[in-house]
C-alpha cells in the first residue's frame, strides 16, 4: 500500500485532479492519474485478493480503480461481487469495475441479469453497464428487453446516470436483431412526438441508432 501511494504521489498530476473535483468527482485524496498510467502501475504488483480488498476501501480514486484490476477473477465470488456493487461512489468507477472485472467473471450474464431488476437504481444502473458490456463484447448469450421491469421508466428518469444507463442497455439489446429493435422501439413509440423532452429523446436517440446501426450491418 505504501509502494502504491509512492507511486501515485510521483505521478499526480495536480491540474487533472482539480478539474475533476470541479466536475463533481469528488474523493478524499484524487492524484489525478490517467487510466492508461492506473493500468501500467497494476502491472507492477501481482493479483492478490487481500491488497485489492484494501485498495478498494479507501476512498482515493487510484487506488479503487487498481482494486478492479488486482482483484483475481476466479477469487472475485457472487458474495463479493453484491457487496461491492453497494459501494461504487461514481460513474468513473462503475464503468472501470465492469470493464476491469465484472465483464470477466463466469457469471457475469446472471449478475447483470439481477442488477438490472434490482429495486435499487444505484444497482440497476450498474446493471445495465454490466449489460451493455457483455453485449458489446459478445460475452453474454441473447438478451430480450422484456426481461427488465423497471427499463421503460428508467429510460426516462430525471436520474441523468440511471436514464443513459437504461437507453444503452436498450441500444444494445436492440442492436442484437431487427426483431428486438423493433419491439424496443414499439413499447417507446408512446413518447414519439411527445411534449415532453426526455420522453422525445427515449424514442429519438434509440430510433436513430437502430436505423444506423441496421445500415451498417444490413445482414441484421
Amino acid at each position: 500500500m505504501r509502494d502504491i501511494r509512492q507511486r501515485c504521489r510521483r505521478a499526480m498530476n495536480g491540474v487533472v485532479s482539480i478539474g475533476m473535483c470541479r466536475r463533481g468527482m469528488s474523493y478524499k485524496m484524487n492524484f489525478g492519474l490517467n487510466i492508461r498510467q492506473i493500468k501500467e502501475l497494476a502491472g507492477c504488483y501481482e493479483q492478490d485478493a487481500g491488497l485489492a480488498e484494501k485498495l478498494w476501501k479507501e476512498d482515493t480514486r487510484e487506488l479503487k480503480i487498481l482494486a478492479t484490476f488486482l482483484y483475481p477473477v476466479d477469487e472475485f465470488t457472487e458474495k463479493v461481487a453484491n457487496k461491492w456493487v453497494t459501494e461504487i461512489p461514481n460513474q468513473e468507477i462503475r464503468e472501470q469495475i465492469c470493464m476491469n472485472l465484472l465483464q470477466d467473471l463466469f457469471y457475469a450474464s446472471q449478475l447483470a441479469g439481477k442488477w438490472s431488476n434490482n429495486e435499487n437504481e444505484n444497482i440497476r444502473i450498474t446493471g445495465y453497464w454490466l449489460l451493455a458490456r457483455l453485449l458489446m463484447t459478445k460475452k453474454t448469450q441473447t438478451q430480450s428487453a422484456g426481461a427488465f421491469r423497471f427499463v421503460w421508466n428508467d429510460v426516462i428518469s430525471g436520474d441523468m446516470f440511471l436514464r443513459n444507463a437504461a437507453s444503452l442497455a436498450l441500444k444494445h439489446t436492440g442492436r442484437q436483431s431487427k426483431e428486438e429493435a423493433d419491439a424496443i422501439l414499439g413499447r417507446l413509440s408512446v413518447y414519439k412526438g411527445d411534449n415532453d423532452p426526455l420522453k422525445q429523446e427515449a424514442y429519438n436517440s434509440l430510433a436513430f441508432e437502430f436505423e444506423y446501426y441496421n445500415l451498417l450491418n444490413p445482414s441484421e
